[in-house]
């Protein structure tokens, strides 16, 4: 992912809603609970790791019990000391106490809570890129932490590669074409940071690297869950057992789920690549994700951070939003606001002759249709105005009023350059536009002839680009020489 362009915008539930998901996350709850538990007698290590003969009254009071009840119980000890909910009191003694941020928990705001719940998930992340040791005291320096400079693991690598994956779970959960909230097929997933994008066919090479990442994956998945980033089913242990190892098991039926699945994930048949791992993003996940990402430096927007803003910035800001979420947005705005007023601030921010300005009108259209009949009056204001005359219109047409005045040729002509320009600087050359492109010219025999002339910014551009797009090489030809007219007529 790039930092420099903004991502689509994330669809966020309210910070209650999400406070509420923090504490009953599995990890933070046990860890708010050794919290409460630890006391004088309570004793650490050197690294504040519970010693080991506190970890069964620790597995205990969390309602743990055999074999496996110390790992989760020394994870969430780990939690509770790296987020502030507990405290080491003397370092030479190992004694602990309760720490500040445990009254968070019980006494902060929503907010105050998710800075817990998000230094929890940093804990978790770091944890995520460390290898499952079969003998950890091979790996311990003197003071009992992991050496990774003794094992055959790049920390930062992995890393990494685990940050690329959850970033483009992020883009999958927040892009309009892509399955939402819907679980994501965990070999497609691993293709897309495998499978190179110009590749039609993966080699087996490519294979058994998705493979192999898949399996890293899965392991990785099951250690985020209990943090409540993600909802994941795990790969299907019975495949493991089927073919003898992980490798065969990933190359027995991921190949056909991962190949071309680089950029549509969503699209691969889940009822036959299920059994190899399915994952999502929780909304607290979504949540702690974009954290992560304006923290970066990225710039990840959330629907409902302009509805407090002027209309110039609602009109700039969704101009790279897609269409569902360009609406959500400014059905939050126009949600704060009376509509004849809120039309009349639309309808002002939308003027200008920039190269924005096109997609600003085409936004103040969309949505000046969300409002109802009482802003007629600021869209009759406007009726005599060169740039927004023929939108308002388009309104008063499409809402039924009477009394609208025909427009001129001219402005038929200016409105027509502009909502083109419109849409190239929404969504390039897509086949929407081609479509449109094509009308004109069939509907239209002079178009090209009149177009030229159109004192529109835009006028040169759009007809280039209508040159590139159109299909019929004559027509296409006939473009390229309004647009060269339209130059020479500005200068250009």
């Amino acid at each position: 992912m790039s930092d420099s362009s903004p991502l689509p915008p994330a669809r966020l539930t309210s910070e209650a809603e999400l406070a509420r998901d923090a504490l009953s996350t599995p990890l933070l709850s046990r860890a708010a609970r050794l919290a409460r538990w630890a006391g004088p007698e309570t004793r650490v290590d050197a690294g504040g790791a519970l010693v080991d003969e506190q970890l069964p009254a620790a597995a205990e009071v969390l309602g743990l019990s055999g074999d496996d009840a110390a790992a989760p119980a020394r994870d969430a000890w780990r939690v509770a000391v790296d987020t502030g909910l507990v405290e080491v009191v003397d370092e030479e003694a190992g004694t602990v106490r309760a720490g500040e941020e445990l009254a968070q928990l019980t006494g902060g705001s929503p907010h105050d809570v998710l800075g817990v719940w998000l230094g929890a998930l940093e804990t978790v992340l770091a944890d995520a890129s460390v290898p499952d040791l079969d003998e950890p005291a091979e790996a311990m320096d003197e003071g009992g932490r992991v050496d990774t400079s003794a094992l055959d693991w790049d920390f930062e690598a992995e890393s990494a590669f685990l940050d690329g994956v959850l970033g483009n779970l992020y883009l999958l959960t927040v892009s309009e074409d892509g399955p939402g909230g819907a679980a994501v097929p965990l070999p497609a997933l691993a293709a897309s940071m495998i499978v190179p994008n110009d590749m039609a066919e993966p080699t087996n090479d490519v294979l058994e690297q998705v493979s192999d990442a898949m399996m890293r994956l899965d392991d990785q998945f099951r250690v985020l869950q209990p943090v409540g980033l993600v909802d994941y089913q795990p790969v299907d242990e019975t495949l493991m057992a089927d073919t003898g190892d992980t490798g065969g098991a990933a190359d027995s039926g991921s190949a056909e789920g991962a190949e071309g699945t680089g950029e549509d994930p969503g699209a691969v048949d889940d009822t036959d690549v299920s059994r190899y791992g399915m994952v999502r993003l929780t909304p607290l996940g979504l949540y702690g994700l974009r954290a992560r990402l304006l923290e970066a430096g990225f710039d990840a927007p959330a629907v409902g951070e302009l509805a407090d803003k002027g209309a110039d910035a609602l009109l700039d800001g969704t101009a790279a939003f897609g269409p569902r979420a360009a609406q959500a947005e400014t059905e939050q705005w126009l949600a704060r606001r009376e509509p004849l007023a809120a039309a009349r601030e639309l309808l002002a921010a939308a003027r200008g002759a920039d190269s924005g300005a096109p997609l600003r009108r085409l936004r103040c259209q969309q949505a000046l249709s969300l409002v109802g009949p009482d802003a007629e009056p600021a869209l009759r204001d406007v009726l005599d105005d060169p740039e927004l005359g023929g939108l308002a219109r388009v309104w008063l047409t499409e809402h039924g009023c009477t009394d609208v005045p025909a427009p001129s040729e001219a402005m038929i002509f200016w409105l027509t350059v502009d909502t083109l320009a419109a849409q190239l600087a929404a969504e390039g050359n897509s086949e929407e536009l081609r479509g449109l492109v094509e009308g004109l010219a069939e509907q239209h025999s002079g178009f090209f002839a009149a177009a030229w002339r159109v004192d529109h910014p835009a006028t040169a551009d759009v007809l280039e680009a209508m040159g590139r797009i159109h299909p019929d090489k004559k027509i296409a030809k006939e473009a390229r020489k309004a647009a060269f007219k339209a130059r020479s007529q500005h200068g250009g």
